[in-house]
C-alpha cells in the first residue's frame, strides 16, 4: 500500500524543449503548425523504488513478432494457433524453453494481475477474447489463483459492448473503473499529472485506484491502430490513457497533446514499475479511423502477435507497420501535417482515409523514449521476426 503522506511533484518539459530533435527525422512534420505543450506538473509518491520489471523492463530493446497465417480466418481468431503463437514468442523473448518458467519471469504465485484490455472500437476491433484467455492460462500456470487476475479497462460501458465478462474465464474478475461518464470514484486523488492545454476548467488527470493500489503486476494487451489525434494507439497510449481519467482534454481540434502526455502518464509511480509485459494484439490492423472506426476496409486481418517488455520499442515498430500499410493504400503519412487533410466531419474521417481530425502526433513514441521508458530507434531494436 502507499502511504498517503508522503508524495512528490516534479514537472516535465513540454513537446517544444523535450522533443525537438526528433522533428527534423521526419520531413512531412511542420514544427510551426503545433503550438508548444505547456509543463506539466506530476503529483506521485515520494521514495518509490522502481521496480526492474517495470517500463522498460527485462528485456529493453527487443521485440519479439511472430504471425501465422491460420492465426485469423474469415474475422475468427483461432485460439489454439493463437496459444502456439504465444508460448513461441514468450520462449524467445524470455531465452527459457518450459513456458511456466517463462511466464514466471514476470508473475509470481502472490501477485494481484492486472490485464489492461483494450476494448475501445468493439466489436470491430479490439483486444481478441482468445489472446485474453491465453494470457489468463498462462498467468495462472504460473501459480496465480484466477480470483487474484482482474481483466480491466476505464470504460465499463466499453467492456460491456466487448462482452468480456461472458468470454474470460470463471473466476476472473473484469473491472470497469468507470460505471459511467465523468464517475470519478475509481481514481486516486493523491496520483495526478497537472496542465492546463486549452484553457480547461478541470487540469488534473488521476491514476486508476486499482493500478495505485490493487494490482501489483500489470499486462498490458493493446491492439495495433491508427489514431486521429496521437497517431498511433499502441502499448504507450493503451496504458497511459487507460488508467489516467480526463485525457480527452489533450486534444481539440486540430491540435493534440498527446504528446507528450502519453508519456509522461506512462512515467508515473506505480504505474510504470507495474507494467512488466506488453502483448500487443496485431490480429486485425485498424490503418485509419482509429480508435473507434467499424468501417471493414480499414481493417486489415494481419494476424500478428508481438512480446516484449519495451511499451516504445514496440510502438515504433508498429508505427512502422500502420505506416507501411497506409503507404500501400496511398494516403497520406501519419506524420502528415497539411491543412486540407482535415476536416471537421466526423462521418466523411471515418470513410476517408485521406482526411483527418488533428494533427497527428506519432512522435509521443519517440518523447517516451527520452523519458527512459524504452528504445524508439528502429536500428537500435531487436526485432526477432518469427513465422511458422
Amino acid at each position: 500500500m502507499i502511504d498517503r503522506r508522503q508524495f512528490m511533484k516534479r514537472t516535465c518539459a513540454g513537446g517544444l524543449a523535450l522533443y525537438l530533435d526528433h522533428w527534423a527525422t521526419s520531413p512531412a512534420y511542420g514544427q510551426d503548425l503545433i503550438p508548444p505543450a505547456p509543463p506539466i506538473n506530476v503529483n506521485e509518491p515520494a521514495g518509490t523504488q522502481r521496480s526492474p520489471l517495470g517500463m522498460p523492463g527485462l528485456y529493453p530493446g527487443r521485440v519479439v513478432e511472430i504471425t501465422d497465417s491460420r492465426a485469423i480466418v474469415n474475422n475468427r481468431v483461432s485460439q489454439p494457433v493463437i496459444q502456439k503463437m504465444l508460448e513461441r514468442a514468450l520462449r524467445e523473448l524470455t531465452g527459457v524453453k518450459d513456458i511456466r518458467e517463462a511466464w514466471s519471469k514476470f508473475v509470481e504465485p502472490r501477485d494481484i494481475v492486472g490485464i489492461k484490455i483494450n476494448p475501445s472500437g468493439a466489436p470491430a476491433c479490439c483486444s481478441s477474447p482468445e489472446i485474453v484467455r491465453e494470457i489468463v492460462a498462462g498467468v495462472n500456470s504460473a501459480g496465480v489463483p484466477l480470483q487474484n487476475i482482474h481483466v480491466y479497462d476505464r470504460y465499463a460501458y466499453e467492456i460491456d459492448v466487448g462482452s468480456y465478462q461472458t468470454l474470460v474465464p470463471l473466476g476472473v474478475r473484469v473491472v470497469g473503473v468507470e460505471d459511467r461518464k465523468l464517475d470519478r470514484s475509481g481514481y486516486d486523488s493523491n496520483i495526478f499529472c497537472e496542465a492546463n492545454f486549452f484553457g480547461e476548467w478541470e487540469t488534473r488527470s488521476y491514476m486508476a485506484s486499482i493500478v495505485s493500489s490493487d494490482l501489483t503486476k500489470i499486462i498490458n494487451v493493446p491492439t495495433m491502430k491508427d489514431h486521429s489525434a496521437a497517431g498511433v494507439t499502441g502499448c504507450l497510449k493503451n496504458l497511459g490513457y487507460g488508467t489516467f481519467n480526463n485525457v480527452d482534454r489533450s486534444h481539440r481540434r486540430p491540435f493534440s497533446f498527446t504528446d507528450p502526455l502519453i508519456g509522461v502518464m506512462c512515467s508515473v509511480e506505480p504505474l510504470r514499475s507495474k507494467a512488466v509485459l506488453h502483448i500487443m494484439d496485431g490480429m486485425r490492423m485498424l490503418w485509419h479511423g482509429g480508435p473507434l472506426n467499424q468501417n471493414p476496409k480499414f481493417i486489415f486481418p494481419a494476424g500478428i502477435l508481438m512480446v516484449g517488455t519495451d511499451p516504445v520499442a514496440m510502438d515504433t515498430i508498429e508505427l512502422d507497420k500502420i505506416e507501411s500499410k497506409r503507404n500501400k493504400e496511398g494516403v497520406p503519412s501519419v506524420w502528415s501535417r497539411d491543412p486540407k487533410s482535415l476536416t471537421n466531419n466526423g462521418n466523411e474521417f471515418y470513410e476517408d482515409a485521406t482526411k483527418n481530425l488533428f494533427y497527428r502526433q506519432p512522435h509521443h513514441i519517440a518523447a517516451a523514449g527520452k523519458l527512459g521508458l524504452g528504445t524508439s530507434d528502429l536500428k537500435l531494436i531487436d526485432h526477432r521476426v518469427l513465422g511458422v
